[in-house]
């Protein structure tokens, strides 16, 4: 949404997060295996089935429903994005309340860390796309796919295999993540309309 907002390419947003999608229960348990397995106990299958269970289950049976009742998909299709809305504020509400004692604690330091990474996704993913030579779509595209990971997911694995305080940055970014894409699909009008 935030592509087609910013006036990206929606194809590859699609296909990027498509392969990112496809990968993640391989390349998710590798890295935290990696990443975090000195410091903590982590079980790679455990995350895997988890995300598996999260994330591509779900798409199958998107799929399967989409080819078998596809009046029904068409029906319900506008009322889908507020569903997805609904069940990430559902996930951020139920880490929030997990973790209120140590937002109060943590929140500012986390919500910088927060920021931090965002503009760091996006500044890299946008000169990716520059220093390659792709066109201003590609690059807003790359942008956009870099800086906005999917924090409902890093929030519901955090909570299930690690802790509710290690869920609070998933649940921090869901929120912070949503209102800097808006500024970045804003951004991008703006330069079009100055470039016009």
């Amino acid at each position: 949404m935030v592509t087609y907002l910013a006036r990206g390419d929606v194809a590859l947003s699609v296909t990027m997060t498509s392969i990112s999608t496809l990968l993640a229960p391989l390349v998710t348990p590798f890295l935290t295996l990696w990443l975090a397995g000195a410091y903590m106990p982590v079980s790679a299958t455990a995350l895997a089935l988890s995300i598996v269970k999260m994330v591509l289950l779900p798409v199958v049976l998107g799929l399967v429903v989409r080819l078998a009742a596809p009046r029904l998909v068409s029906a319900v299709l506008p009322a889908l994005p507020w569903v997805s809305v609904l069940a990430i504020s559902l996930i951020v509400a139920i880490v929030v309340a997990g973790s209120r004692d140590k937002i109060a604690q943590a929140g500012l330091l986390v919500l910088l860390a927060v920021i931090l990474h965002n503009t760091l996704g996006y500044l890299l993913g946008y000169l990716t796309g520059k220093l390659t030579g792709q066109p201003p779509a590609v690059a807003r595209t790359m942008c956009i796919e870099v800086g906005m990971q999917n924090s409902g997911l890093a929030a519901t694995l955090a909570a299930a295999h690690l802790s509710p305080l290690a869920a609070l940055p998933g649940a921090v970014f869901s929120v912070w993540h949503n209102l800097s894409g808006a500024v970045v699909a804003f951004l991008a009008r703006r330069a079009d309309q100055r470039a016009a």
